[in-house]
């Protein structure tokens, strides 16, 4: 394979950036994502991946739900510091000068995030490094109008 043609076509597929959150037992966590897809319209469901290292993910698997909140344009800091590792970052919660609203299935959302969908696990698939969850639309709330941000806008790129 070439993988230099491999790095760029795989550097052509546009991705959003959103911040992911779950929480369990008083315990919460949030990354930001950008693997992700919408998979079916009936029922609602979504495609996450997340990293097996992700500190989020036991949260997400003991709950049995994960929220999604799409960032919008101006949240370019924000995506950068929830992208950080735990380690690195320690209470990422913190960042959040907007605040946090805990949702009616008991997840924190960014309330100065565009929205959010909270979404019910329904099944995970390895998937090299990472998990793909696949999760049920089963709460949704608009926040503000807005753009979405995106890895372009952001500037951020994946190695491919």
């Amino acid at each position: 394979m070439d993988l230099q043609a491999k790095k760029s076509v795989l550097r052509q597929i546009t991705y959003g950036l959103y911040a992911v959150t779950a929480a369990h037992e008083g315990e919460r966590g949030v990354f930001t994502a950008n693997w992700l897809s919408q998979a079916s319209f009936e029922p609602p469901l979504v495609m996450l991946s997340v990293e097996l290292e992700s500190s989020t993910l036991p949260l997400i698997r003991a709950s049995g739900y994960f929220t999604l909140c799409p960032l919008g344009e101006g949240q370019r800091e924000l995506a950068g510091t929830l992208g950080r590792p735990k380690a690195r970052a320690g209470d990422k919660f913190i960042a959040l000068e907007g605040g946090v609203l805990t949702t009616e299935a008991g997840t924190p959302a960014l309330s100065d995030a565009l929205g959010y969908v909270v979404c019910q696990v329904r099944g995970e698939m390895p998937a090299g490094d990472s998990v793909v969850i696949l999760g049920e639309v089963v709460e949704a709330r608009v926040l503000t109008e807005g753009a979405p941000l995106s890895m372009a806008a952001a500037g951020f790129r994946h190695a491919g």
